[in-house]
């Protein structure tokens, strides 16, 4: 589901403008009738009424061929479009469960034990098993560690989903989640330490770093009550990264992957640039729940 930028009702089968980004339903899907500001710098208005509205029927980020039967309207993966957020955050529980229940129960491989680190982290000791670049992005060291991680992509990731378009967002989130992991690798190596890695916080963070530089005024409840603006957060997990990095952020940052964070955060704030130079707009509020209510956080 995702939600008309316009009108903010709930949408099964989005519609995404090629033109501006944005998600809208049925009623709303042509450029005229959102103000879309790509009509201003369009030069082929013979596109609108020769087939071509600018807008994609399937959801945002779909592709043709193959990957629109699976996951266009009645495919096996049809939920796929405009949700990868979620789908994400489903693949990091899934995962949680096969660290904590399946390899213990199932195969006799405790937590924190050597194949267990080799399957589900990036250490030094293995910095070339290439899957747990992977792996470990998904994986979460105890459930504190996954909550609060999936509390941030679930209502930051479908944020930057609906601007960028599914297939985009899935392959930053990847991107910035292994880019994060190698970070945090090469800088231990740098220093001669060693490091056991995993979570999605640098994935998260770069996604922090493209609404940062997308919309900085956007407020967030730091603890669920103190509203700040999202530019004044990411610069303090910007600090207290370098610091921790430094060795000088003390138990603030102990046990913290900290380089982790920082590599994510600098990959989200390029990409932001870069969408921002291609014009992507975003809203000043998020939008949550039906009725088009608006909250924001």
């Amino acid at each position: 589901m995702a939600q008309c930028d316009v009108c903010g009702k709930e949408e099964g089968m989005p519609y995404r403008c090629r033109l501006c980004g944005g998600t809208y339903c049925s009623e709303h899907r042509l450029p005229e009738n959102h103000g879309c500001p790509g009509l201003e710098e369009w030069n082929d208005p013979s596109g609108v009424f020769g087939g071509d509205t600018g807008m994609d029927e399937s959801a945002p980020g779909q592709s043709s061929g193959v990957v629109s039967r699976v996951t266009g309207p009645g495919g096996p993966l049809s939920y796929v479009r405009g949700n990868v957020a979620y789908v994400m955050l489903g693949l990091m529980w899934v995962t949680f469960i096969v660290q904590y229940a399946v390899f213990p129960v199932a195969l006799g491989i405790q937590p924190l034990s050597g194949p267990w680190i080799n399957t589900f982290t990036v250490n030094t000791f293995n910095p070339f098993y290439v899957w747990t670049w992977v792996t470990s992005i998904f994986a979460h060291g105890g459930f504190s560690h996954i909550l609060f991680n999936s509390i941030a992509l679930y209502f930051f990731g479908p944020y930057v989903e609906r601007r960028v378009g599914s297939k985009a967002f899935f392959a930053f989130f990847m991107v910035a989640g292994v880019l994060a992991g190698v970070g945090q690798l090469a800088v231990a190596l740098a220093l001669g330490e060693t490091t056991v890695a995993l979570g999605a916080s640098g994935a998260i963070m770069g996604i922090m770093g493209i609404i940062t530089v997308l919309n900085p005024d956007m407020r967030v409840l730091l603890y669920f009550f103190i509203p700040v603006p999202i530019w004044l957060l990411t610069a303090g997990y910007a600090v207290i990264s370098v610091l921790g990095i430094a060795g000088l952020g003390g138990v603030l940052t102990a046990g913290v992957a900290n380089a982790a964070h920082l590599a994510g955060l600098v990959v989200g704030l390029l990409y932001g640039k870069y969408l921002k130079d291609q014009g992507t707009r975003v809203r000043d509020e998020l939008r949550f729940g039906g009725g088009g209510g608006r909250r924001r956080y």
